[in-house]
């Protein structure tokens, strides 16, 4: 049976919620020539949700223990995912800038969002209900609900979702929730793209 990956736990998760995040499982995504897929397989895809906390390591040895037995249909469900990935990627882009989503792009989001929901319930507790995730290893998309939910989340909330940003380090294209005080983050990393701008600017002053 396949076992955890250790080298997708070494991803960052910079964006500050878990839509970002997913969206961010491409490495310099602005880029044609140089992006980088973490997500190559559906082991990879669990593997991430563990380390997301979307799964906890119980339900990842279940899902990849299904998958053996389901290759295709694990292979669909990573080509889901990684639709949902690049039109989240897309939608956040242009909600950073102000801009209007495609349409395109919110009818994969909106497919998605009737799925996920009616994989969820209504729980209560004491005087009060909240609304959780039916299990997430029953089904080998099980990761992609709670990833939709957080999308809606940011996407509905005008104060979130005018913090949306990417990272100034061209072509990283990564994204991230700006909850710095006076809304100054500019880059996904200081110590990535912040550290390699300010050596850029200091090499091109030198000269």
């Amino acid at each position: 049976m396949s076992d955890i990956n250790k080298d997708v736990h070494e991803h960052e998760l910079l964006g500050g919620r878990l839509c970002l995040d997913f969206a961010n499982t491409v490495s310099w995504h602005d880029s044609s020539e140089k992006s980088q897929e973490l997500l190559t397989s559906y082991e990879r895809l669990v593997n991430w949700s563990l380390h997301a906390n979307i799964l906890n390591k119980r339900q990842a040895l279940s899902l990849l223990e299904k998958a053996e037995n389901q290759p295709a249909k694990a292979k669909e469900v990573l080509q889901q995912a990684i639709e949902l990935r690049e039109s989240i990627y897309h939608v956040f882009s242009l909600v950073s800038i102000n801009e209007m989503p495609d349409d395109h792009d919110l009818s994969i989001l909106n497919e998605a969002l009737g799925h996920a929901y009616g994989r969820m319930q209504i729980v209560p507790s004491g005087t009060t209900f909240s609304l959780e995730f039916l299990n997430g290893e029953d089904t080998l998309d099980g990761m992609l609900p709670p990833i939709v939910k957080s999308a809606i989340d940011v996407l509905t909330s005008e104060k979130e979702r005018s913090r949306v940003k990417k990272c100034e380090g061209d072509p990283c294209g990564w994204l991230f929730l700006d909850t710095s005080r006076n809304r100054s983050r500019r880059w996904c990393s200081m110590a990535d793209c912040g550290n390699r701008a300010k050596a850029k600017r200091f090499y091109h002053n030198k000269k």
